[in-house]
């Protein structure tokens, strides 16, 4: 991201907003330069729009589970004023109806229609499936670097396909739809989608989700839409059509982006820590934990809202503003990681856990299944190939689209098999 000149001091009581790059980059420059200022930082979003990014650790953990903040767009005051256009690219974290955008009874109501299935009980039955796709996948990852001169890219090969397969089969998608899926859905996650098009592939996006529950209405099955579609069918207002269809974008895109980045980053961190797994001194699951911490899949994630001014790590955050959760800055914020908390570091112990997957009553739904499927995803690829490195010198592959997603557009590996 580029910054624009910060204030002389510090101490400036009004320091100059942040302006986040709609075309992204690595956010942690940037967020260091921040925290050092605040623990909450004036932003600006696309348009101009006034935001403020909430980025210290112990800051974001009371403002993520704080009663006076709300998810429901009509505490957002430039949104209730009309001063956010359609093609705005943060528009459809806003507006989305959906457990994202709902607070109290109504996001209780919706996320339990969902939550059966997200138990770890119910994600460990998950695991042997998630094994199998693994495996096929890393075969296809070995054959596009045999054809390659051994280097194929991860991210598209592996990282990718992984969970997008196993969200789509737990709602019961068709194979043919999850291409399409994940294109509409980069375009929609990114901010830097030009206005026309954000607007083309919100529809798009909507009408396709809007198909598959066509879809599973004419043929039910044992899936998540199948079940989701029988409670609307049972009792009309526990479930509205457009709550199914925002629900199933949450799911889907959340389900998979985010783990995309994940298992992406996790490959990118110090590969000197990974004798440490094979050695016995730590876990899959640490290193899945560090990289949450280290390298957050998410950078900025939109939106929540003061319903009355709010004092947040000493800043006023007033009524209705539209505020980002910094998950990449908390995650190495020094104050409660220690001096060292830029290190990537397995065998790190003490201090608080990071907030990378939410706080308080938002917290992310999918978590026990993202977990897992990082967890299964990096044994898996490290055992078969434990000598794969990075084939791309530093500063590395280009990043992601936009400042929500944190992570890169490609990775491109080299496999040595053992």
């Amino acid at each position: 991201m580029a910054a624009r000149p910060g204030p002389a001091e510090d101490s400036d009581p009004a320091p100059e907003p942040y302006r986040l790059d709609p075309a992204g980059g690595c956010p942690h420059a940037a967020g260091a330069r921040l925290l050092a200022r605040g623990a909450v930082a004036p932003v600006e979003l696309p348009g101009g729009i006034e935001g403020m990014a909430v980025l210290g650790h112990d800051a974001l953990r009371d403002f993520l589970a704080h009663p006076d903040v709300a998810k429901d767009p009509r505490h957002f005051t430039a949104l209730a004023e009309g001063r956010i256009p359609e093609g705005w690219p943060l528009r459809i974290f806003a507006t989305v109806p959906g457990m994202t955008t709902a607070d109290g009874a109504d996001h209780r109501r919706l996320r339990a229609l969902v939550g059966s299935a997200f138990t770890a009980r119910r994600v460990e039955a998950l695991r042997p499936r998630v094994e199998a796709v693994a495996a096929e996948l890393l075969d296809g990852l070995a054959g596009a670097a045999a054809r390659d001169g051994g280097v194929a890219d991860l991210r598209r090969h592996y990282a990718l396909p992984l969970p997008l397969r196993v969200i789509c089969e737990l709602f019961g998608v068709d194979p043919a739809h999850q291409e399409p899926l994940h294109r509409l859905s980069s375009l929609v996650v990114a901010t830097d989608t030009p206005p026309e098009r954000a607007v083309a592939a919100n529809r798009d996006l909507l009408a396709l989700l809007a198909a598959i529950a066509a879809e599973k209405e004419r043929a039910p099955g044992d899936d998540l839409t199948s079940a989701l579609l029988a409670a609307h069918d049972e009792d009309g207002d526990r479930l509205t059509r457009p709550e199914l269809i925002g629900t199933l974008l949450l799911m889907i895109v959340a389900g998979h982006e985010t783990t995309l980045n994940l298992v992406t980053n996790a490959v990118r961190a110090h590969r000197d820590q990974l004798a440490l797994v094979t050695g016995g001194r730590a876990g899959w699951a640490d290193a899945v934990e560090e990289t949450l911490r280290w390298d957050s899949p998410v950078a900025y994630f939109p939106f929540r809202y003061p319903t009355r001014d709010l004092t947040v790590g000493g800043t006023v955050i007033p009524r209705g503003t539209p505020v980002l959760a910094g998950y990449a800055a908390a995650g190495r914020d020094g104050t409660a990681h220690g001096p060292d908390a830029d290190r990537f570091d397995l065998t790190r112990t003490g201090g608080p856990r990071h907030l990378s997957l939410g706080h308080g009553p938002h917290y992310c739904l999918g978590a026990p299944l993202a977990r897992m499927e990082a967890a299964v995803a990096l044994e898996a690829l490290f055992t078969r190939f434990p000598d794969l490195d990075v084939a791309v010198p530093e500063p590395g592959p280009a990043r992601h689209a936009g400042f929500v997603g944190n992570s890169v557009r490609v990775l491109p590996v080299r496999l040595i098999p053992a």
